[in-house]
């Protein structure tokens, strides 16, 4: 049986030949007609293999054959008569070449004169093309063929006859309001892409080579998809469908392991029968019992109708603390709030910093939000906007006190912690800038200057007058590094290194003979930790009459303080450290960093309290207070009153040599970081030499931790364990222990929002404070609950960008909350968030240690199982037991539930005879 077309099949007998068959007017009724066509299916066909023969046309042949597809040969017409001459003149002309050469001698022996040629589209005969060389089989296929192109124009008519209804205006019969919600309109925001190449570029050949993206630096970048506010679509209506389900709960425990087997449990409830329920009633036992409750049962009645029993009177007694201010009031009331219309609106305060000394002023630096491209293409200087640090101070919300001029947006700065009038910031651009303030102390201070009358607009009313009564200072800078040896990014964190100690070139920390902070530490996402010495450099040593005369020439103009005019735009950092990766090549990218050591220049009464506080384990407020203010020492209060110029000491000191100080071996010389990728490291700053290149390079950190899916912002020690750190990025935050490397002690679970900042309680060990990127405040104490936060409020409705907490006396706590909208918040602290507990730094503390032995013990369990593991693996297996059958599990089961219930009639019959 053989098919030869798709609408038509011939009947055949073995015993016929092609010569005696010949089709029949009744046959030929048959064929016309489609429906008895389809019932004649599959029908042997084994007659005409011989008669058909699969062609392949190459280009030559269908131009000399006029058979080019789609162009002679169509859908509506595949098929071509060739004339047999034809054939045989390209033969003779071609010969061999021709593509009808190989059926040379089948092409001689028909007499027919003119050849089939189809257009074979789904291959059926494993050519493009074949040829029919029988009549009757020509004549059946392009009968086939005719009645398919006949169907498929009848099928494109009943098509055509729906199209000739006449279309009428759509009638609004209510829905025009929903159909008009629904429509798509095009949003009014669009996305704009800039793609620039530089000049020198273009035309450049290229030249692709193989390499290595792990031994590169920066060979690729991962580019993780984060939610973008600018395509957030209000849906205006949402069809959802809600089932109701259980809470799924997942919990652990070490058991036995046993073979799983399927299993159920039908609980049917054990009730007495008929019989027995009218034998207890009628008992002796049950009457006297009821007997002797009865004036009980109705006094109880009573008592509950005429007051309420279920009433707490503890609580009760806390609602005259309910006010702000009380006991029982736990929610940060807003105090005072600052913004500058020309210098912050609109812009991101980036960090916050309170004065040492001065109560009530603090000092914010903010920063631009654009991009890195919209900033270079800013090639007009004085069109873009300067950088500034502004102080603040509660005497006066509207106008600054001081503002600190910047050549770039500082990132982080922070006051000297033994000299308040000297500040170290460091900028976008990689540069570490001074400034001393010395000369604004008493301004500061709250002493304003008399203000000078403007004889141009005095006849303005105030309210109109656009131009401030005050002239606010502006402080310039007074030293600069060096841009090309600094970083090449911002700088992301900053901090003073202690008075107490300094290091050398190679990281050796040594005794610090001035007693003064002389050095800080910056790190930059450009893979390096660099270390400063605001001293004068061993090869500027001078003679005193080339001093005064290097002075004389040098004197800063616009009054700026000659403080540090020794290293301005020459100043180079002293020692650096790079962060190598664990594991592999390339390095790590800090953003924060914290330094274990702190000022000890506490006074020893202050040490003695801490003692007393700790040993009689009573809340002592003068204790707190003391402690969080130990850097107002005398040394630093006289040095905050001293007039202009005093301070210009440290142009008078000069970088000691190694050689004549004294090495302290007790410092802590490690630092924890907080990468750009979310990992925790921490890394020794002191240089070692290398085994294999015998240079003096940075020991490799001894471990790293990806606990982050962010950037790490927040890397801070805890005020009460110094071995306590707080890390906050990404969607978590983590606190980890020094020298313990086996983990985090707390990782909290992801957070709908991303966690901005976060700060230790200066007073409460157990209490952190996070801001969140909806302008929320997550308040989470430790000793509460550690799963989630205890107290969220709302602040603002832009993310928080930095927290910063302070006391100013043992009534009043206040805590600096910023946001990206450059205004600051001051916030009171309630006194629930203020006043810790009984004995809370210790349960603190004691709650730390009981992580770190769990997580020892997880690890040793861990090595435990994978030795036994590797046992049983090295052990033949046991013997397994034969189980049991279906049938006798039913019969156990059985027997076990009979005795259950024998044993509860027992139980039961027992109780109601002792009643």
């Amino acid at each position: 049986m053989n098919t030869l077309g798709k609408d038509i099949d011939v009947v055949t007998s073995r015993s016929m030949t092609p010569t005696d068959w010949r089709p029949t007017p009744k046959l030929k009724d048959r064929v016309r007609s489609k429906t008895r066509l389809k019932s004649a299916r599959r029908v042997r066909s084994s007659l005409f293999t011989e008669d058909i023969i699969p062609l392949v046309l190459t280009s030559k042949s269908r131009e000399i054959f006029q058979c080019v597809i789609d162009q002679d040969l169509t859908e509506e017409q595949p098929y071509k008569l060739i004339k047999k001459d034809d054939i045989i003149n390209d033969m003779k002309a071609r010969g061999g070449t021709s593509d009808f050469y190989p059926f040379k001698q089948q092409i001689l022996e028909h007499s027919t004169e003119d050849f089939l040629v189809v257009f074979d589209k789904d291959f059926k005969y494993g050519q493009s093309f074949y040829m029919v060389l029988n009549e009757t089989m020509k004549e059946a296929i392009l009968q086939s063929l005719e009645q398919k192109q006949d169907a498929k124009e009848e099928d494109e008519d009943e098509e055509l006859s729906f199209k000739d209804f006449l279309l009428r205006s759509w009638t609004d019969l209510g829905s025009g309001i929903e159909i008009e919600q629904e429509k798509a309109e095009e949003s009014s925001t669009k996305v704009k892409f800039m793609i620039s190449r530089i000049r020198r570029e273009f035309g450049a050949p290229v030249v692709f080579d193989d390499r290595n993206d792990a031994e590169t630096k920066d060979s690729y970048i991962e580019c993780t998809s984060y939610q973008d506010k600018n395509f957030s679509i209000k849906k205006l209506e949402r069809d959802i469908g809600i089932q109701a389900v259980k809470i799924l709960e997942e919990s652990s425990t070490q058991t036995e392991w046993t073979y799983p087997r399927n299993a159920c449990t039908q609980y049917t409830p054990s009730e007495f029968t008929q019989e027995e329920k009218d034998e207890i009633l009628k008992s002796e036992a049950l009457n006297t019992f009821i007997n002797s409750v009865a004036l009980r049962f109705e006094l109880a009645l009573q008592q509950n109708e005429i007051m309420d029993v279920f009433y707490d009177d503890w609580r009760g007694l806390t609602d005259e603390d309910s006010t702000f201010g009380g006991k029982a009031d736990c929610h940060l009331k807003e105090y005072q709030s600052f913004t500058d219309l020309q210098k912050s609106q609109g812009k991101r305060v980036n960090n916050i910093e309170w004065h040492p000394t001065i109560l009530g002023l603090v000092a914010v630096s903010v920063v631009d939000h654009i991009t890195m491209e919209d900033r270079m293409n800013l090639t007009n200087r004085p069109l873009r906007s300067h950088s500034y640090i502004l102080f603040w101070n509660f005497t006066d919300p509207i106008r600054p006190q001081i503002i600190l001029e910047a050549p770039d947006d500082i990132y982080s700065f922070q006051f000297c912690p033994t000299d308040p009038n000297i500040v170290a910031g460091g900028c976008k651009n990689g540069q570490v800038v001074l400034w001393d303030i010395s000369e604004f102390a008493h301004r500061l201070q709250g002493h304003l200057p008399a203000t000078k009358p403007d004889t141009v607009k005095a006849n303005l009313l105030p309210e109109l007058d656009p131009v401030p009564h005050l002239e606010v200072p502006i402080a310039h800078h007074c030293a600069v590094s060096s841009i090309e040896n600094g970083h090449k990014s911002f700088i992301t964190d900053l901090c003073w290194l202690p008075d107490h100690f300094e290091i050398t070139k190679f990281g050796v920390p040594c005794e610090n003979p001035e007693g003064v902070c002389v050095q800080l530490v910056t790190c930059s996402p450009d893979c390096s930790i660099l270390f400063w010495d605001v001293r004068r450099p061993k090869a500027t040593v001078l003679t005193r009459h080339e001093k005064q005369k290097m002075e004389k020439e040098l004197q800063n103009p616009e009054g700026i303080p000659n403080t540090f005019k020794h290293i301005d735009l020459y100043w180079k950092p002293m020692h650096r450290v790079v962060l190598p990766k664990v594991t592999g090549s390339g390095e790590y990218s800090p953003l924060k960093i914290s330094l274990r050591e702190k000022c000890t220049d506490k006074a020893h009464d202050y040490e003695e309290r801490v003692v007393t506080s700790e040993e009689s384990g009573k809340f002592n407020t003068e204790y707190y207070l003391l402690r969080y203010r130990h850097m107002c020492n005398t040394k630093s209060l006289q040095n905050l009153f001293q007039s202009k110029g005093e301070t210009s000491e440290y142009g008078n000191m000069d970088v000691p040599s190694s050689r004549d100080l004294t090495n302290l071996t007790e410092i802590n010389t490690f630092l924890f970081i907080g990468t750009e990728d979310g990992e925790v490291t921490s890394v020794d700053w002191q240089v070692e030499k290398d085994m294999d290149t015998g240079k003096m390079t940075t020991p490799k950190p001894t471990h790293c931790y990806t606990v982050h899916d962010g950037p790490v912002n927040t890397v801070q020690r805890s005020p009460f364990f110094t071995d306590i750190i707080l890390t906050v990025g990404g969607w978590t935050f983590a606190i980890w222990k020094e020298g313990f490397t086996l983990g985090p002690l707390l990782h909290s679970a992801c957070a709908t929002k991303r966690c901005q900042t976060g700060h230790w309680s200066l007073t409460r060990p157990g209490v952190i404070i996070i801001g969140r990127e909806d302008g929320n405040i997550d308040i989470w104490d430790l000793l509460e609950k550690t799963h989630e936060p205890s107290q969220t409020q709302n602040i603002s409705s832009v993310p928080i960008s930095c927290i910063r907490p302070w006391i100013v006396s043992t009534r009043q706590h206040l805590l600096a909350v910023s946001d990206d909208f450059g205004t600051l918040h001051i916030l009171e602290v309630p006194w629930a968030l203020r006043y810790p507990l009984t004995q809370e730094k210790s349960n603190v503390e004691a709650y730390f240690d009981r992580e770190v032995k769990r997580l020892e013990y997880f690890e040793a369990r861990k090595i435990l199982r994978s030795e036994k593991k590797e046992q049983e693996e090295e052990e033949k297996p046991a013997p397994e037991v034969e189980p049991k059958t279906v049938e006798q599990l039913e019969e156990e089961a059985k027997k076990e539930h009979a005795a259950y219930l024998q044993e509860e009639k027992k139980i039961i019959f027992a109780q109601l005879g002792k009643v």
